[in-house]
């Protein structure tokens, strides 16, 4: 061990948030984990936090979520490794808590993960989203193979303007 606490070795946006809160640093990550990576409803973890002898409202879930997610994803995506300039992007469909959404991906030629954004509709705005998304945090790439579809040519030809 460094001797350091954890909320000295975490980035400064995310320490800041976590001193504002009053409960133990492991019990807000662990349902922060558990909300994001599970299907657990905010009253599960109040009930599995109540097993283990925490008192933890739902409410109080939900607002570490909704302030800890966002700097997760900054920090995470600081660490993230680099792409390469060729990229395989596609467009699926997936069931997200009970309804169909678009999922647009891309992949390098080394199977890293791009980016990717899930949708309502499979469009050209958000086929242009998605692109305006992935470029701006990737980088543009060199070359980019899709399927034929339209509105991902368009989205793309039309970011490049």
């Amino acid at each position: 061990m460094t001797g350091k606490t954890p909320r000295k070795i975490l980035p400064a946006g995310i320490a800041k948030v976590l001193k504002r809160l009053h409960y133990p640093l492991d019990v807000i990550l662990l349902c922060v984990r558990w909300y994001v990576a599970y299907s657990l409803s905010l009253r599960n973890l109040e009930e599995m936090m109540s097993e283990r002898g925490f008192e933890v409202d739902h409410s109080s879930v939900h607002r570490w979520v909704i302030k800890l997610v966002p700097l997760f994803e900054k920090a995470f995506r600081k660490h993230k490794r680099p792409v390469g300039k060729s990229w395989r992007m596609d467009e699926t469909y997936v069931k997200v808590r009970g309804q169909w959404k678009y999922l647009y991906r891309a992949v390098d030629r080394a199977g890293n993960t791009v980016d990717f954004l899930l949708r309502a509709h499979r469009d050209e705005a958000a086929a242009r989203c998605y692109f305006e998304k992935a470029i701006d945090r990737n980088g543009a790439p060199e070359t980019v193979t899709m399927d034929k579809s339209g509105a991902n040519l368009a989205a793309f030809q039309g970011h490049q303007r």
